[in-house]
């Protein structure tokens, strides 16, 4: 059968508390699973006003109403307003996922820290701030996390190579086209195998190209008419679809659903797969319409 794993990105202390009830029951209503990936430590969300010098940031923003759905009081965490601990706060939340049948996993520990610095950053202060992350996550769940997403696609080879002495399966770091095993410049085996995001997001596509949050999910849903033999991975957001772009969300289930596909979780799609046959890759930094600034893409 037809795979697309849906991979729900929770960067937020809104879109935790608000954002994944509403997509959990969703979810439940069209009987799809998911993965949700949680921003375990402070939400800084409101440091990101740096980013307005980054080209194309000031048009991603206009075209993507962020306060309408962020919301003003989250765009000042961590400036005047201090950042609320998401891991502390939601922690029941979060049980109830797993208890729900959803797979979890780890997001990031702070979002913005790790989405404007890690590409730059040495392996001590990468596994510095994973290291953090993963012990909340042991904390909260009572075991360690088995997949890993990285906040913004940004990753590092550090990063990649500490997926696998945390013990994980899989992670989905990137974009690509397929599931691959990343290798380093040597073109030696590096961390664990990535399934990248296959699909554009709502918020690359709305506001380009006549595309709105009423008719994007027709766009989308050409691009999944043909079914590559390794599935999809569609990325949302508790922000976007848990909330305000929920019905647009609800329209993309109902179309994947009568296009034959299984709506499933990572670890569904990965187990799918014969890990040990999937081709080698690396992870380099480049840049995709829609978005401002790298990111981390399958060469």
């Amino acid at each position: 059968m037809r795979k697309l794993a849906l991979k729900i990105d929770v960067d937020t202390w809104r879109g935790t508390r608000d954002g994944v009830p509403r997509l959990m029951h969703m979810l439940q209503q069209h009987h799809a699973k998911a993965t949700f990936l949680f921003s375990l430590g402070p939400d800084h969300t409101g440091r990101a006003i740096k980013r307005v010098f980054r080209p194309g940031f000031l048009s991603k923003v206009s075209r993507t109403s962020v306060v309408e759905h962020y919301g003003i009081r989250t765009l000042l965490y961590g400036t005047v307003l201090p950042g609320p601990d998401i891991g502390k706060r939601e922690a029941e939340l979060m049980r109830e996922v797993r208890a729900q049948g959803f797979e979890v996993g780890i997001h990031t520990w702070d979002h913005i820290k790790w989405q404007d610095y890690v590409a730059g950053k040495d392996a001590a202060w990468t596994r510095a701030e994973m290291r953090k992350a993963a012990e909340r996550f042991e904390q909260i769940f009572g075991e360690p996390a088995r997949t890993h997403g990285a906040a913004g696609w940004q990753i590092n080879d550090a990063a990649l190579a500490y997926e696998r002495e945390l013990g994980m399966l899989y992670a989905s770091d990137g974009r690509g086209s397929h599931p691959f095993q990343p290798v380093d410049a040597a073109g030696q085996p590096l961390g664990v195998p990535q399934l990248p995001t296959t699909l554009p997001t709502l918020d690359e596509l709305i506001g380009l190209d006549g595309l709105t949050a009423d008719n994007v999910h027709h766009h989308i849903l050409a691009l999944t008419e043909e079914a590559p033999a390794t599935g999809h991975v569609y990325t949302l957001h508790a922000e976007l679809e848990g909330l305000r772009l929920g019905y647009t969300f609800e329209h993309l289930l109902v179309g994947w659903q009568a296009q034959g596909y299984q709506l499933c979780s990572c670890i569904e799609l990965f187990s799918s797969l014969d890990a040990a046959a999937l081709p080698a890759g690396r992870v380099v930094m480049g840049e995709i319409p829609g978005r401002s600034g790298m990111l981390a893409l399958q060469a």
